[in-house]
């Protein structure tokens, strides 16, 4: 099977992934994944949204699944196949903000243990790396801004909500000054303030 990032939001796919989607004659994804591409995705296509991830290894060798943003940041990259990478909302949100991938650490939060992700990202803000969280609505901004002030080092925060959409809003903070999610999906950028784009 190919797994293809769709990008982490409209008109993000990349050449080589139109490509593979064209081809397809089995195209699996989420209803988010599959609007992302639907414009590319050929009419003798069959279509099926992905109703139980633990079955999709049971796909056939010619399945094409779309995974949201880049399949190898929190996406369907865990699956064996061809791997065709997306624009992911790290990626996008970097490029916006100015912040340089370059010893960026990741953590993922989204649907996943957050009090881990918290302390995951104070330990390396004491080691002085600049660190991006994907979170999900329920991530607790105002608690990892408690740990991060009580550290020695403040830190900067950019929070990042819907990337690549209409409704795309940045807004920028301090663990002291916290900025405030709307509720939307978003990702989390913390620096600390003098480093902000190294």
């Amino acid at each position: 099977m190919k797994i293809v990032g769709v990008g982490c939001g409209p008109g993000m796919l990349t050449e080589e992934a139109i490509t593979v989607i064209r081809s397809a004659r089995l195209i699996v994804g989420s209803e988010r994944a599959i609007n992302h591409a639907k414009s590319h995705i050929s009419g003798n296509a069959q279509v099926r949204i992905i109703e139980d991830y633990s079955l999709l290894h049971q796909l056939p060798e010619d399945a094409i699944v779309l995974s949201t943003g880049d399949p190898m940041i929190s996406g369907l990259g865990y699956l064996r196949g061809d791997i065709t990478p997306g624009i992911s909302s790290i990626q996008l949100g970097a490029a916006k903000t100015g912040i340089s991938l370059t010893n960026l650490f990741i953590i993922t939060a989204h649907g996943r243990d957050h009090d881990k992700a918290i302390n995951d990202c104070c330990e390396m803000h004491q080691k002085g790396r600049k660190t991006c969280i994907i979170a999900d609505p329920q991530f607790p901004i105002i608690t990892l801004c408690h740990r991060l002030s009580e550290l020695s080092a403040p830190a900067r925060i950019i929070i990042c909500e819907n990337l690549g959409y209409p409704d795309e809003r940045i807004d920028e903070g301090t663990s002291q000054n916290p900025p405030v999610s709307k509720g939307n999906m978003y990702i989390l950028f913390v620096t600390n303030v003098v480093n902000l784009k190294e």
